[in-house]
C-alpha cells in the first residue's frame, strides 16, 4: 500500500502539474459534412455575374473542381484546347495533376474571344489574381444571386465533386480529379450524394 501511494504521488507531482511545451492535436469533428449547391443555385450564380473575368473565375471553379490557388496560378499554356485537359502544376502538396477542361468552359473563352496569353486569370492593371480576389468574386456572386448558403471556392470544389458522383462518376477517378491522396477524403461526398437517397424515397 505504501509503494502503491508513492507511485500515486510521484504521478500527481510529476506528470498531473507539469506543464507540457508541446500540443497535443485535438481530432477533428468529422461529423460535419460539405455544403453543396445545387444545380439551379449554380445557374444562378454564374447568371448574377456580368463580368466576363469574375464570370469565367466560377465556371472554372464548378466545371474543374480546382482550388482557390490554383486558379490564380492557371497560365494559358495549361490548357490544351484540342486534347481538353487542364495541367494543373501548383497542385497541393507539389503534386501535378491532370483535370478535363470542360466543353462549357472552352465555348465560354472562344465565344469572347478571351486573350490567351500568360496568366489566365489578370486584372485590367496586368496584375495576377489574388486568393482573397477569387474568394470575394465567389462571395459576391452568390450575395447577387440571394444564395442562402455560405458560398466559397470551396463550396464549388464540393458541388462539382457531388455533382460527378450523382451522374455516376466512378469515385476513383473523382479522387484523381481532386488531387485526393486518400480514398477516404473523397468519400465524404457519398454522404451528401442524392443519388441512392432518392431512391430510397421512392421506395414509400
Amino acid at each position: 500500500m505504501r509503494s502503491a501511494y508513492f507511485a500515486l504521488k510521484f504521478f500527481h507531482e510529476n506528470v498531473l502539474n507539469k506543464k507540457f511545451d508541446e500540443k497535443i492535436p485535438l481530432a477533428k469533428n468529422k461529423g460535419k459534412l460539405p455544403v453543396v449547391l445545387n444545380k439551379d443555385e449554380v445557374n444562378k450564380l454564374f447568371e448574377s455575374t456580368l463580368n466576363i473575368k469574375h464570370r469565367l473565375v466560377l465556371m472554372f471553379f464548378y466545371y474543374s473542381g480546382i482550388r482557390a490557388n490554383e486558379i490564380v496560378n492557371l497560365k494559358w499554356e495549361d490548357i490544351d484546347f484540342q486534347r481538353g485537359t487542364i495541367h494543373l502544376k501548383t497542385a497541393k502538396g507539389d503534386k501535378e495533376r491532370i483535370v478535363f477542361f470542360h466543353e462549357k468552359l472552352k465555348s465560354f473563352i472562344e465565344y469572347f474571344n478571351l486573350k490567351k496569353d500568360g496568366y489566365v486569370f489578370l486584372s485590367n492593371f496586368g496584375k495576377k489574381y489574388d486568393k482573397r480576389t477569387v474568394q470575394t468574386i465567389v462571395k459576391k456572386a452568390a450575395r447577387k444571386a440571394a444564395i442562402g448558403k455560405k458560398v466559397t471556392p470551396h463550396i464549388l470544389r464540393h458541388s462539382f465533386a457531388t455533382h460527378l458522383l450523382e451522374a455516376g462518376a466512378d469515385i476513383r477517378h473523382i479522387q484523381k480529379l481532386l488531387g485526393h491522396s486518400n480514398l477516404q477524403t473523397t468519400q465524404i461526398y457519398t454522404h451528401v450524394a442524392n443519388k441512392d437517397i432518392k431512391k430510397l424515397a421512392n421506395l414509400i
